[in-house]
């Protein structure tokens, strides 16, 4: 079950200025293709930007930034698309409701990392980092977490085991 491809907002849900909505998965490309007419996304490179309309139908949802990451270079190791709307609720909800109707399913919490993990992305100490890093609310805790994220305590676990097998 985890070759479908999934979407959910990104940022927090509220009035804001912008929102983004992420999606992962094998149809991501193919999911926003179908809902942005002003070229082929497709064809488009790995980490770029791209300014245009979001349609459904005949009715327009937004003018968009679309960032696209390419398989296996983003952080799910699997195609990701970031739309940077306009952050009325109600348009962000549109969104997410045309590209559910196009095939994406709504992420559950949590997803996007556990899917970095399951594809050699983050091992389980990076992966719980993050958690960790969005519940910062201190300079200490905020550098621990980034530091684990990066590998830190992976890499020390790691020195650890080599020391322990050269000690047998």
């Amino acid at each position: 079950g985890w070759d479908d491809t999934i979407v959910a907002l990104a940022t927090p849900a509220g009035i804001g200025a912008l929102g983004i909505i992420r999606l992962s998965g094998s149809k991501s490309i193919e999911i926003i293709n179908s809902l942005y007419s002003s070229k082929d996304l497709a064809k488009q490179s790995s980490h770029t930007l791209h300014v245009g309309y979001l349609e459904s139908g005949e009715k327009v949802l937004d003018e968009v930034v679309i960032s696209i990451y390419k398989s296996p270079r983003s952080y799910t190791g699997e195609d990701i698309i970031e739309i940077s709307c306009h952050g009325s609720p109600f348009v962000l909800q549109q969104v997410i409701d045309a590209c559910i109707e196009k095939g994406a399913r709504i992420a559950k919490p949590g997803e996007f990392t556990q899917r970095a993990f399951l594809n050699g992305k983050l091992d389980l100490a990076q992966a719980e980092a993050v958690a960790d890093l969005i519940a910062s609310n201190t300079e200490a805790s905020h550098k621990t977490a980034l530091n684990n994220i990066r590998g830190g305590f992976s890499n020390a676990l790691k020195d650890l085991r080599e020391q322990l097998i050269k000690f047998s």
